[in-house]
């Protein structure tokens, strides 16, 4: 479960990625012609940087964005898995006490019987 969990979790995180880059490669083809657009026209030139340098800051925004996403996930399945072997843990400590009540038990039954036997004897 934990690991179709993870598994989910990569598929999608891969996917941003795809959709990131996608992303980063229209804006270039953007970049690319507005540049032609400026050799035309010389006047336009500041208008458009302004332009570029907002969508790239957009970018870099959105970029920032997901890698911190990926890391709260990151961090949530890390606490999700120490929260299980933190259980298994208690379960584990549990059985032994367990275990070592019953030997306890059995010991004294065995002594008892001893004891009993004893007794007969005399």
């Amino acid at each position: 479960m934990m690991m179709m969990m993870m598994m989910k979790m990569m598929m999608m995180m891969m996917m941003v990625v795809v959709v990131v880059m996608r992303m980063i490669m229209v804006m270039m083809v953007v970049v690319v012609m507005m540049m032609k657009m400026m050799m035309v026209m010389m006047p336009m030139m500041m208008l458009m940087m302004m332009m570029i340098m907002m969508l790239m800051l957009m970018l870099m925004m959105i970029m920032m964005m997901m890698m911190m996403m990926m890391i709260m996930m990151m961090m949530m399945i890390m606490m999700i898995m120490m929260m299980m072997m933190m259980m298994m843990m208690i379960m584990m400590m549990m059985m032994m006490m367990m275990m070592m009540m019953m030997m306890m038990m059995m010991m004294m039954m065995m002594m008892m019987m001893m004891m009993m036997m004893m007794m007969m004897m005399i």
